[in-house]
């Protein structure tokens, strides 16, 4: 993946606006959109490309239903790493991100070392990919699962709040 290029550029009001508006319908026409945040459409396209190109805006997703995929299942596992190696996180990092069935995984300070966020079929396909965490991924010596019994919020939308 290309590492982003960080922008000192402040955003302005209508920048922001732009960002929300993308932010809650990445599929909006840039016709509405220019007409949503007060502009005309060339200069819209214009400030989005250039958030784009400064990194503010990173992509576009669609949002998928997991259970319409057979990956009704969400499991967090926090996993910790027997330290045997100088280069056990990076070997545990570059394993991890081969399994696709591993949405979000996040060094965290605490008890455990790391925290994978997972979406699967059901409790066999768990136990499979748990029987292949411990024996597949490097370094792993503990992990603890917890089982979402119902999501209350689930977004990856971030607050852009209104500028100075």
């Amino acid at each position: 993946m290309e590492p982003v290029r960080r922008s000192p550029r402040r955003l302005d009001n209508i920048d922001r606006r732009i960002l929300r508006e993308l932010q809650a319908d990445g599929r909006l026409s840039f016709v509405n959109l220019a007409d949503r945040v007060g502009l005309s459409t060339s200069p819209c396209l214009e400030r989005v490309r250039r958030l784009e190109r400064d990194g503010f805006i990173a992509g576009y997703t669609a949002r998928l239903d997991p259970a319409l995929l057979d990956a009704g299942l969400l499991v967090f596992v926090e996993i910790s790493l027997n330290y045997t190696s100088g280069r056990v996180f990076e070997d545990f990092r570059d394993a991890v991100r081969r399994w696709p069935q591993v949405l979000e995984c996040h060094l965290v300070a605490g008890e455990y070392d790391y925290l994978l966020k997972v979406r699967i079929s059901d409790m066999g396909a768990y136990r499979n990919l748990l029987g292949d965490i411990l024996q597949q991924l490097p370094g792993v010596s503990d992990s603890r699962t917890l089982v979402a019994m119902e999501t209350v919020v689930e977004t990856s939308a971030i607050e852009v709040r209104r500028g100075p």
